[in-house]
């Protein structure tokens, strides 16, 4: 008899990272803020972004970004600066810098570039992916709220 003693890549749902009650109150906050985003839509967007930030906290200096609708979950979660810091250190060991870059920075294509980068460690990491909440049409690393591109600190809050 053979016991497999490992967990199958991209099965666990990311919303299981955020606590009930953080996750309601995110969501909440999303469908309040954006008009066009319902409930049922919320949710996932939260449950993404986690799956972005623990998969950044693995890779620190990889350079993930956030899709569109996945950024507006990470915006919306910094808000709750202590709900926040907790789940970063939970997760990642260490607070998750959220740095937009600004015009010029990102070279064109980079986009297609860090949402192959960013899926992978999703999946590498073991969470299941709302391909939806990711497609090209949502673009990476387009910021919605700051207007411009957001990725995770490769430099974890060094100065330039």
């Amino acid at each position: 008899m053979t016991i497999a003693l490992y967990r199958p890549v991209g099965t666990i749902d990311p919303a299981t990272l955020i606590p009930a009650e953080v996750m309601e109150r995110l969501s909440s906050r999303i469908v309040k803020d954006q008009p066009d985003i319902d409930h049922a839509t919320a949710r996932p967007i939260v449950g993404q972004a986690a799956a972005f930030l623990a998969a950044s906290g693995r890779r620190p200096g990889s350079e993930l970004a956030p899709s569109k609708l996945v950024d507006i979950g990470w915006h919306t979660f910094i808000l709750y600066t202590v709900d926040y810091a907790f789940f970063c250190e939970q997760v990642a060991g260490r607070f998750i810098h959220h740095v937009p870059t600004d015009d010029g920075d990102q070279a064109p294509g980079d986009g297609a570039a860090a949402r192959e980068r960013t899926l992978t460690a999703i999946t590498e990491a073991g969470y299941a992916i709302d391909h939806d909440l990711w497609s090209e049409a949502t673009k990476m690393g387009e910021c919605s709220q700051c207007h411009a591109g957001c990725t995770d600190s490769p430099n974890s809050g060094k100065k330039k």
